[in-house]
């Protein structure tokens, strides 16, 4: 029962599990103000607007056509613009057009930005379909021809000043590493498998029992602990490195459906178990998978080839950082429930148990593309 109490609380994280919805935000200078190209996806749009008019379930292009000023309209009030704190007016440039991106297609909202004189810096206060999905980003370019560095907003981080005279290496730098603990943060997928991981490591299993049983001291934990989150963390650092310097490249819905078996796998272990004191071996074979979906993030990001050390280096630090702070709140509070049954018998079995659920509920949905309704 407890299991199943626990897996009724978890049954909405299945749709936060996928890849997070993106749209693309390119604002070019263009006299005393700017012109803007803004990407969002037809998938997010039928979320909010219901394009799919005779509900065959395809968006045609007459459908889109058709709603193209609610389109616009929809996504023109959810921008705001300004310079020197005085609001630089959108007006939509041009009819409606469709592009592909890794993940599906979009929608192309041209529109021009009038400010009321040359800026040296441009406020943007972005809030589309937050009220609808926490986990949606807006990746927005300022510069010539969207070439400039970028900026990744988010439900909780809506606005940014962004300096018309140029990006600093150092806030560059703090800009990725707060992407880094976002994503992670975010990433329930992420945040399962490496807890799925962690719940053993204040057990040990009784050779002669078969039981879990508690570790005697808390050093025995944070040893296991720190072998485990080494060997994650190294591993995903390779990979996360050679895909985003093009050395390797894998398809989107095989990394993604790849990360829900590892998520699986890590859980199955913890109820039939196979490793006890050797999981870091599984860490590290699995968070090789796990730095693709990293390194899928960055490349959403277009960066220049001039930045992708630092920015490699800042998004793995943030990583590293929201791993970190995770074990920190986990590890003390499992250390004190380890003798008890809630904690063997509920959060390490039945935990597990529900977690392997919902990750076989995202590896169908990754794999052959059929989305799950738990609403």
């Amino acid at each position: 029962m407890k299991a199943l109490a626990l897996a009724a609380l978890l049954l909405p994280l299945v749709a936060l599990a996928h890849k997070p919805s993106d749209s693309y935000l390119h604002l070019d200078r263009s006299g005393d103000g700017f012109t803007g190209r803004w990407d969002v996806a037809l998938r997010d749009l039928e979320e909010v607007l219901v394009l799919d008019s005779d509900g065959d379930g395809s968006i045609t292009w007459s459908e889109l056509r058709a709603r193209q000023t609610d389109v616009a309209g929809y996504a023109l009030a959810r921008l705001k613009l300004s310079a020197e704190s005085a609001p630089c007016p959108l007006t939509p440039a041009s009819a409606l057009r469709v592009v592909r991106h890794s993940d599906g297609a979009y929608a192309v909202v041209d529109f021009t930005a009038a400010c009321p004189a040359t800026p040296r810096a441009l406020e943007v206060d972005y809030t589309l379909l937050f009220d609808r999905d926490p986990q949606h980003r807006g990746i927005v370019r300022v510069g010539s021809d969207g070439a400039g560095e970028p900026l990744v907003l988010s439900a909780t981080r809506h606005t940014a000043r962004v300096s018309l005279e140029g990006l600093s290496p150092w806030r560059r730098f703090g800009q990725m590493v707060h992407s880094g603990i976002e994503h992670i943060w975010a990433g329930v997928d992420h945040l399962l498998f490496l807890l799925a991981l962690l719940l053993p490591s204040v057990l040990r299993r009784d050779r002669a029992s078969g039981r879990w049983v508690p570790v005697g001291d808390f050093g025995s934990a944070m040893k296991d602990v720190v072998k485990v989150v080494s060997a994650f963390t190294l591993a995903h650092s390779l990979t996360l490195s050679a895909a985003s310097l093009g050395w390797v490249a894998l398809p989107s819905r095989l990394v993604e459906s790849a990360i829900a078996a590892s998520v699986i796998v890590a859980a199955l272990n913890n109820v039939f178990p196979l490793m006890d004191r050797t999981r870091w071996l599984a860490a590290f074979a699995l968070g090789l998978l796990h730095g693709f979906g990293f390194a899928s993030v960055l490349a959403d990001l277009e960066l220049p080839a001039g930045s992708l050390a630092v920015t490699l280096f800042g998004f793995n630090v943030g990583v590293e950082l929201g791993q970190l702070a995770c074990v920190a709140v986990f590890l003390p509070v499992a250390f004190v429930l380890r003798d008890t049954r809630v904690y063997r018998q509920a959060l390490l079995v039945g935990g597990s148990a529900v977690i392997a659920l919902l990750a076989c509920a995202w590896l169908w949905e990754r794999a052959f593309g059929v989305v799950l309704n738990f609403t």
